[in-house]
């Protein structure tokens, strides 16, 4: 693709005074991993590759199943049996032929979560379970990787960027990990196929906003609940 190309693709973010080319360029030689290709990872996925994120890690273990269709945006129903990290990386590759991404069909245990983050330069957690996300939050600790966080549960969502500059990581928010008999989850309680569109996306501008040096949360939560537009940011 010529350079003129490139520049047609990305003009109407570039002419924001706030990127322009040299943000153009942050982007482009950025390094994110998305963990989970999910209900939240998807939207991520979609938006920081057409946005020209110049690689991308996508981990997920998982396979597609029919009942991730109504919100897990990525996939069809011909792909069902499919692994998602493979999918998704067909996907944003279409999406981006300028983009490069691998694909890490493997769950993140604590045995390689420091070889693969370690590796990124921005962290994107949407994985569902909190035995991921304090190990995905102790790893970006140990190797000072900002971590954009998100979680999803009905019609709610909460969104959080930790260990950026010195900012506060989970720990400080939450600091032992909950029974996970006591934590509602989507499998049991449900998700309107929206809300993660919803709040993926705000994960997505988050980890653009780190890429690119503009203002971004900190040691802040929000809480969104989408059913009445209820808009809280908690300072912790």
């Amino acid at each position: 693709m010529s350079i003129i190309q490139e520049f047609l693709r990305y003009n109407r973010q570039t002419i924001l005074p706030e990127i322009g080319d040299e943000g153009q360029e942050k982007l482009k030689k950025a390094k994110v991993l998305v963990i989970g290709a999910g209900g939240l990872g998807c939207p991520v996925l979609q938006y920081i590759a057409t946005a020209g994120v110049g690689f991308i890690g996508i981990m997920d273990f998982d396979t597609i199943e029919i009942h991730n269709l109504h919100r897990q945006i990525l996939y069809n129903e011909n792909e069902i049996g499919r692994e998602k990290a493979v999918v998704a990386k067909e996907v944003v590759s279409k999406l981006n032929p300028l983009i490069e991404a691998e694909s890490i069909n493997l769950k993140l245990t604590a045995e390689n979560a420091a070889a693969i983050i370690q590796q990124y330069d921005v962290i994107v957690d949407g994985s569902d379970n909190f035995s991921t996300r304090y190990l995905v939050n102790d790893t970006c600790v140990q190797f000072q990787k900002p971590l954009v966080y998100g979680s999803i549960l009905k019609f709610e969502g909460q969104i959080a960027v930790f260990n950026h500059n010195g900012s506060k990581n989970l720990r400080d928010l939450f600091p032992e990990m909950p029974d996970p008999k006591d934590v509602p989850n989507c499998n049991l309680n449900g998700v309107l196929g929206t809300l993660p569109g919803i709040i993926g996306t705000m994960m997505a501008h988050e980890a653009l906003k780190l890429i690119l040096g503009l203002p971004s949360l900190r040691n802040e939560l929000v809480l969104f609940n989408t059913l009445d537009w209820n808009f809280t940011k908690l300072n912790f």
